[in-house]
């Protein structure tokens, strides 16, 4: 087999070799590096390779060329060559155009002209770009296929649960020809959706998320049954612990419910956190981390449900919904937090028929020109109002506060205030959702005013505060009035130490209120809600946990 190729088009013919030049230098015994003086001989070149059925890894453009730009070129790019990896090479003047090109084409990172020196500004990049697309493969893409109902909300949880574990799978509506003929091969009826159909032509009807897990191969079952470390909760305080306790040779598992990432993990875009200047989507940073975490040898199990916490003399056992279990010497609680639910007439059984909890990004190409509605005043819904915009008619944030600078950061303001399609409505609450088949209108109430007023509304997502997961907890660790898991200096109550401690020290500032069992992320009580102080915390908990073993 011919090697993979890292493919580079610049007009500037200088510019052109010194980058060949450079990546020859750095990786060409193991890439053939072809490049390109315009878009138009760059798709040619792309086209030959194709019809040679030979890899393409990376695919590094220039943003101003002529007649065809960067974008415009990897847009077309993207149609020969779907899972190479993306880069745009632009001018410090240009960044607003790297930004938009993650909107448009996805790319994995943009690069500043000059680079110099290689070695540590384009090599990282580089490495970085060839590591995903080997980690991901180029082998053709075995589909999963879905069959359901535009409105059911059966068929949206399956659809958002293949797409926030990375599953690649199409979409077949019951009411069109494609859909129906899927049904009628796999001996289902209309009444059976949502129905899934794996790559080797299972027919599941109606399954749960664990049998959607185990059918389209994500990993469910531990490999063993003891641990150095188990982790419950896959959002980045998880991910976090998971790196590095996994980096620092503990034998490490996580567990999620759902899909890794969490809330954060749901996010069109997160503008904020360290190192990535242009930002990165929610599913970029999960996918990353996961990715980070298994390197290290880490096991990360989807779709596994923690019923039970308890302790076992040195053990701390992990009980699973099904009966089975796992042991650790030492756990990391990080289940993060579920969006409250919206108590508005209507609200419960549109649940899924347009209106939805978080981003559910799954739905934007359906809001094509239809007017969007999100309740809430805090981040992440700023950022789902950026997100929904490019495709939303109009999108309106309501506010029950006075103003968003009480809840929304500064930088997400001022972006919101710049989008022409985006209104805010403060003082104002959702009294009740219409329709009925799906999601028709909504009654909006001003408590400035007082006047209800019912607008045509297509799509509503809501993010209006959170609670946590931690019912399943019990009395198992203390928890204060709101559910969170009281930690290390909080435990003490006049200087004693919690009932049925039993370690002659204090517990440690993640700690819970059960030596061995930390705390980590949005579910710990007086916690900084923000995915950068979750990872913190995740990190600082396995130093924590070394401390743990130490002593024992």
């Amino acid at each position: 087999m011919s090697m993979p190729i890292l493919l580079t088009v610049d007009d500037d013919p200088a510019v052109s070799r010194a980058v060949a030049r450079d990546l020859r230098r750095r990786y060409g015994q193991d890439y053939r590096v072809v490049r390109a003086t315009s878009g138009a001989d760059a798709l040619d070149a792309l086209r030959e390779i194709k019809l040679r059925g030979d890899a393409v890894a990376a695919i590094l453009a220039d943003y101003r060329m002529p007649q065809m730009d960067g974008i415009a070129f990897l847009e077309q790019a993207m149609d020969l060559f779907p899972r190479a990896r993306r880069a745009l090479l632009t001018a410090y003047a240009d960044t607003d155009a790297a930004i938009q090109a993650i909107n448009v084409v996805d790319v994995d990172h943009y690069l500043l002209k000059p680079w110099d020196p290689p070695e540590e500004k384009l090599y990282p990049v580089i490495d970085s770009l060839v590591d995903a697309w080997r980690a991901a493969g180029d082998a053709p893409v075995e589909e999963t296929k879905v069959v359901g109902h535009r409105w059911s909300a059966k068929s949206y949880a399956v659809r958002d649960f293949l797409a926030r574990n990375s599953v690649p799978y199409r979409w077949y509506s019951v009411d069109e020809a494609e859909g129906q003929r899927l049904l009628d091969a796999a001996g289902k009826q209309p009444e059976d959706i949502p129905v899934v159909i794996t790559p080797d032509g299972r027919a599941l009807v109606s399954p749960s998320g664990p049998e959607i897990a185990e059918a389209v191969g994500l990993s469910t079952q531990p490999s063993g049954d003891f641990y150095d470390l188990v982790i419950i909760g896959g959002g980045p305080a998880g991910l976090g612990a998971a790196v590095y306790g996994a980096s620092e040779g503990l034998k490490t598992v996580l567990v999620e419910r759902k899909a890794t990432g969490g809330q954060a993990g749901q996010s069109s875009r997160i503008e904020n956190y360290l190192g990535f200047p242009d930002g990165v989507s929610g599913a970029q940073l999960t996918d990353r981390a996961r990715r980070q975490a298994q390197k290290f040898g880490a096991e990360v199990l989807t779709a596994r449900d923690v019923t039970g916490l308890e302790v076992r003399g040195s053990a701390r056992v992990v009980t699973f919904g099904d009966g089975s279990e796992i042991k650790a010497h030492a756990i990391v609680l990080s289940t993060g937090v579920a969006y409250r639910a919206l108590d508005a007439a209507g609200v419960q059984e549109l649940t899924g028929r347009g209106v939805y909890y978080g981003s559910a990004s799954t739905e934007a190409p359906d809001c094509q020109d239809k007017p969007v509605y999100i309740v809430g005043g805090a981040n992440s819904a700023g950022q789902a109002a950026v997100f929904f915009s490019r495709y939303a008619a109009s999108v309106t944030l309501v506010v029950r506060g006075a103003s968003l600078r009480s809840s929304m950061s500064h930088y997400l303001i001022e972006q919101i205030e710049a989008i022409e399609n985006i209104s805010v409505r403060t003082s104002t609450v959702v009294e009740k959702a219409h329709g009925d088949e799906h999601l028709e209108s909504l009654s909006l109430h001003c408590s400035e005013s007082g006047i209800t007023e019912q607008v045509d509304a297509s799509h509503l997502f809501v993010f209006i505060g959170a609670a946590p997961r931690t019912d399943w907890l019990g009395d198992a660790v203390v928890r204060d009035d709101h559910g969170f898991v009281c930690t290390g200096p909080d435990l003490l109550v006049e200087g004693r130490r919690p009932p049925g401690w039993t370690l002659d020290r204090d517990p440690l500032y993640l700690e819970s209120s059960v030596p061995g069992v930390f705390v980590a992320g949005d579910v710990r009580a007086q916690s900084v809600k923000r995915v950068a102080s979750a990872v913190g915390e995740g990190a600082m908990a396995v130093t924590l946990v070394h401390r743990y073993l130490e002593e024992r």
